[in-house]
């Protein structure tokens, strides 16, 4: 029996992607094994979003060698997309496969014999299906792939370039899916995609709508706990957010990418909306769910962003009533229209306004973690011990800290947030850990 190991890099939905290709290769008698017990075969997939995720996929290469020199390694995921040739010179990769090949993988390099190294990368036109994918047994949450690529044009961005245009499964599909996982004992689904609330479209047609996909999820009785990963503010309509605020399995999460508080810059990077629409939409949330949790993914130094143009996104997020920001530092990336442009930001500048925003953050979260402390919610506890301490998240995705017991894993149970401890992990007191709290009482009430 061959064993094979995988190593993630880049988003949820690459998780799901290798989680699924992890279950082809043991359907097909391989062992799947950890990367550091000396594997027959290393699948790595990759990502492309930074200059530092091309620099990871090498550093990893060269820890896979180290730990099994004779082994197979084949890279597959978005920088084998966009850069196979490059990688195929990398020394100790024997085969790069595209988007439209990963998922073939085990048919296109059969008994993975070494030989010359095998490109196997296809023009991105060609990446017109949808493969299903979600991720199990790696977390306690799954991570379901209910869309891919993105037919999105901002001027930063490799995505559409290495996944290509939008598509999707249909609904009954997703939810048959959401059924199956159900079954296996997971108790919270992770809806992803590359532009998630764009799902719907079928063969270059849009079918379905990603409104009418959560209210059928909603239904599915064997999940506990939807969360949707991330969703463009463009597409996050009143109509979902409404739905989200009156359901009882969709979680009063969201993560909403902004990228830049200067519609100036908005401009520039072709984001189809402005900052009004933006604010419009945190107020809609903020108004139904006072206590959701609200991400906000934010790109730092992108070409001509002036001290004025970078205060103004500082400011503007500095009032806006949010609960943590994800920092994008903006590279560089072939063949996008922001390599070109002038007025390119130094380096120490961007890394200086990357920590500016990064400790604005820091005080967001820790603002947002004590505005709940001695409210009620519901924790999935993780299999994630530490010191005899365990960790897990509310609904509004506040992660508590509380000490070992094995037959919490997995589990769900209604807690009270009591107080912070000193790494800003919320403590709290389990109030019934057989009963769960109502999710509409706990997002409504003030």
């Amino acid at each position: 029996m061959k064993k094979v190991a995988f190593y993630t890099l880049g988003c949820k939905l690459n998780f799901s992607e290798t989680s699924s290709i992890g279950r082809m290769f043991e359907e097909r008698g391989y062992a799947k094994v950890d990367f550091t017990d000396r594997p027959d075969i290393f699948i790595i997939n990759t990502c492309s979003v930074t200059d530092n995720a091309d620099k990871k996929c090498r550093k990893i290469v060269r820890e896979a060698k180290a730990i099994s020199p004779d082994s197979y390694v084949a890279i597959i995921g978005c920088y084998a997309q966009l850069k196979p040739t490059e990688i195929s010179e990398i020394e100790g990769v024997d085969a790069v496969l595209g988007a439209s090949e990963k998922f073939q993988l085990l048919a296109l390099l059969k008994d993975f014999k070494k030989g010359a190294t095998k490109v196997l990368a296809s023009d991105i036109k060609e990446a017109n299906i949808f493969n299903a994918a979600y991720s199990i047994n790696d977390r306690t949450r799954t991570f379901l792939k209910v869309q891919d690529g993105c037919d999105y044009s901002c001027t930063f961005c490799t995505i559409p370039l290495a996944r290509g245009n939008s598509r999707s499964d249909t609904i009954a599909h997703m939810v048959a899916e959401a059924i199956k996982i159900g079954k296996t004992g997971i108790k919270e689904v992770v809806l992803t995609g590359v532009n998630t609330g764009d799902f719907g479209i079928q063969n270059g047609k849009r079918k379905e709508h990603f409104i009418d996909l959560i209210k059928a999820l909603d239904k599915v009785e064997e999940i506990k706990r939807f969360r949707i990963s991330s969703i463009e503010p463009n597409l996050l309509t009143n109509e979902i957010i409404e739905f989200v605020a009156s359901s009882q399995r969709f979680v009063p999460h969201f993560h909403i990418p902004l990228q830049s508080g200067s519609d100036e810059m908005l401009k520039q990077m072709k984001r189809r909306y402005l900052s009004d629409l933006y604010t419009t939409k945190i107020a809609k949330i903020r108004n139904l769910m006072p206590h959701a949790s609200i991400g906000v993914d934010v790109i730092i130094g992108f070409p001509g962003e002036t001290d004025e143009l970078f205060n103004t996104t500082y400011h503007y997020l500095t009032e806006l009533d949010v609960s943590y920001l994800h920092v994008f530092t903006y590279s560089e990336r072939p063949n996008t229209l922001a390599a070109s442009m002038p007025d390119a930001v130094p380096m120490n500048i961007r890394n200086q306004r990357s920590k500016q925003l990064r400790n604005l953050s820091e005080k967001k979260k820790r603002k947002f973690y004590v505005k709940n402390i001695n409210r009620e919610g519901t924790v999935l506890f993780e299999n994630d011990v530490e010191n005899d301490f365990m960790q897990g998240f509310t609904e509004n995705y506040i992660r508590v800290i509380t000490p070992f017991e094995e037959s919490k894993v997995n589990q769900l149970a209604s807690v009270k947030m009591t107080k912070l401890n000193f790494e800003g992990l919320m403590e709290v007191e389990e109030i019934n850990p057989t009963g769960v709290a109502n999710l509409h009482e706990f997002r409504v009430g003030s």
